[in-house]
């Protein structure tokens, strides 16, 4: 019988991706997540029965442990970027990832990828860098030979990214953003899901592994970029520290006195703690290269899903051929 594995966080942006490539190296995909009716896209990643969403809740131990049985492998993508209701920074990226390695050590399974994020870091400013390091340290305390995968920031098709800020040049001439000066060395998602496949079949040593794409910029740079893309012309504008953190203040106050009803997905303060510091690799870290992988440039995927925020969304290339023809005319 094909071998199983349960990802955790299965339907999620990077999850997805893992399980598709899973499912097409002939595994049995298990995918756990707290909503399986809204999970139902992965089923068609395989054969029929070989995709499967299952509903879990990484809080509970008896939840983790009854989609984890008979699994050869798990992988754990569950992160959060901001805390809503139970689903807080500890109780996800510490808590949930050392319940995940926890019972899969009690289980008798040693095979194991957990998904964290370059920046982690046990004396970090950010709850999140701070959860996320404790999150890595607890998974190596129960799977000593686990596969922990850093990415800096991850771009793909349903990134919340680049499409969040590609939406934002639709309602305003400027576009706002923070410390855009702080590097990034953006990975594409699909990359991500290669490492994550390579330390599940056994193509990768245990460790930790940092993922970068091949180029570094500013977050200025790639906001440029982006809007070389979608052939908007807006002015890219750098917010004063100060004024940074209003900002992320009267969004976090937003979702507080709407009793979460409105959730913060523009910036909170914990991330623009986050946003001084520089997401690119470290000089000595294991990466691609070690993995025998080669990742793509963002200049070369982006393109075939920004596509529809430009003025004329997929036909905006005609438009422009058309406009450029009755000016030789």
């Amino acid at each position: 019988m094909s071998k199983l594995v349960t990802i955790y966080g299965g339907s999620g942006f990077v999850g997805r991706y893992i399980a598709r490539r899973m499912a097409k190296e002939g595994w049995r995909v298990r995918v756990a997540v707290r909503r399986p009716n809204e999970a139902m896209f992965v089923k068609p990643y395989g054969v029929p029965g070989q995709v499967e969403p299952v509903l879990c809740n990484i809080r509970n131990d008896a939840s983790v442990a009854a989609v984890m049985q008979g699994a050869d492998a798990v992988v754990n993508c569950v992160g959060i970027l901001n805390e809503v209701g139970k689903n807080t920074f500890d109780a996800v990226q510490t808590e949930g990832a050392e319940r995940i390695a926890r019972i899969a050590a009690e289980q008798g399974i040693t095979n194991m990828v957990h998904v964290s994020a370059i920046g982690a870091d046990a004396d970090g400013a950010s709850e999140y860098a701070r959860t996320k390091a404790a999150g890595e340290t607890a998974v190596l305390k129960h799977q000593p030979n686990a596969v922990v995968l850093r990415p800096s920031i991850i771009f793909g098709a349903e990134d919340q990214f680049f499409n969040r800020f590609a939406g934002m040049t639709r309602l305003s001439p400027l576009l706002p953003i923070a410390h855009a000066d702080t590097k990034f060395q953006p990975v594409y998602v699909d990359d991500v899901a290669k490492a994550a496949v390579a330390a599940l079949t056994g193509k990768a040593a245990a460790g930790v592994y940092e993922l970068g794409g091949p180029e570094v910029k500013s977050f200025g740079a790639l906001m440029q970029q982006m809007l070389d893309v979608i052939n908007r012309r807006r002015l890219v504008v750098s917010l004063p520290g100060p004024i940074a953190k209003l900002v992320a203040l009267g969004f976090d106050l937003l979702q507080f006195v709407s009793f979460q009803l409105i959730e913060n997905k523009m910036l909170t303060r914990d991330q623009l703690k986050n946003l001084k510091l520089d997401n690119v690799v470290s000089a000595d870290a294991k990466g691609f290269e070690d993995l025998g992988i080669r990742p793509v440039t963002a200049g070369s995927v982006l393109p075939d899903y920004l596509w529809k925020f430009r003025p004329a969304g997929q036909y905006d290339d005609i438009m422009d051929s058309a406009r450029n023809l009755r000016n030789d005319l």
